[in-house]
């Protein structure tokens, strides 16, 4: 198939902040709806791996089988292969690749998994095609993305309602779709699935300890250069303002109470032919 060009930025950027939260996710919290379909033996794609936490947990559900982590981000597939070698897995394997042109031939892999990447890439229905391509007939693409739009939480802040409407706009004019969660369905059906199972997850962080790990994560990575830098070019936010949501994103965190819901679609699409 044609090369489409890569056109979105990534609005978070891999800074310390950003790779803290990725390194928390597995396969448990992040890829629940995916885990009774894998089974021994079998080859699966994880295309976004990132620091490769949820690609380890996918190779220790696939013995005998292998997992291939693919990232565009070089740098940080240094971390992935250590998080493997720490783990002793031998059935793993990690590479440089853009899923807009996957480096394989025809139908080569079981599953292709997908966690929190649609949302960043400048065509996420080229890309599920792409997806769909690599993956073979009565194989799995699984894809699961965050809703902004549909984020809740209490207490009530207006600079976190700022916080919210500005990285919308920065993600947006990034090329990406920050509400990309609600859209994941007829994605894959314009990418010419007809065997879609639709279901929807959140993360919620209620506890002391999880809010005071969610707020400090978020007051970090609004100050994060990769992300600040880029609000300030679009000018949505100055330097004054996000410094005010990251003092709000502390505040919460260390609140006395609170509750922050992040709702994601999730979809299970079966190439049937």
């Amino acid at each position: 198939m044609g090369r489409v060009q890569e056109t979105a930025v990534y609005t978070h950027g891999h800074g310390e902040a950003v790779l803290r939260s990725h390194r928390w996710r597995t396969a448990a919290n992040s890829a629940a709806y995916l885990v009774g379909s894998l089974t021994p033996g079998m080859r699966v794609l994880d295309v976004g791996c990132g620091p490769g936490t949820i690609t380890a947990d996918l190779a220790e559900l696939v013995p005998r089988g292998g997992v291939v982590g693919l990232e565009r981000a070089a740098g940080v597939l240094e971390d992935a292969r250590a998080e493997a070698a720490r783990r002793g897995l031998a059935n793993v394997t990690f590479t440089v690749g853009d899923v807009h042109a996957l480096p394989y031939p025809d139908g080569v892999f079981d599953v292709v998994h997908a966690h929190q990447v649609l949302q960043h890439v400048g065509d996420p229905v080229a890309a599920l095609r792409e997806m769909r391509r690599v993956t073979r007939p009565g194989g799995l693409v699984a894809a699961r993305d965050s809703d902004y739009g549909a984020m809740s939480w209490t207490p009530a802040s207006a600079e976190l309602d700022t916080w919210r409407e500005v990285y919308r706009r920065t993600a947006r004019v990034n090329g990406g779709d920050p509400d990309a969660g609600r859209r994941l369905a007829g994605w894959a059906a314009e990418a010419g699935f007809e065997e879609v199972t639709a279901s929807s997850s959140a993360w919620v962080y209620t506890s002391a300890e999880d809010r005071a790990w969610w707020g400090a994560l978020w007051a970090d990575r609004t100050l994060a250069p990769a992300y600040a830098d880029r609000v300030r070019e679009l000018a949505p936010a100055d330097a004054d303002g996000l410094s005010a949501i990251s003092a709000a994103w502390c505040a919460w965190g260390t609140g006395p109470d609170g509750r922050f819901t992040v709702p994601h679609g999730e979809i299970l699409c079966r190439r049937t032919a």
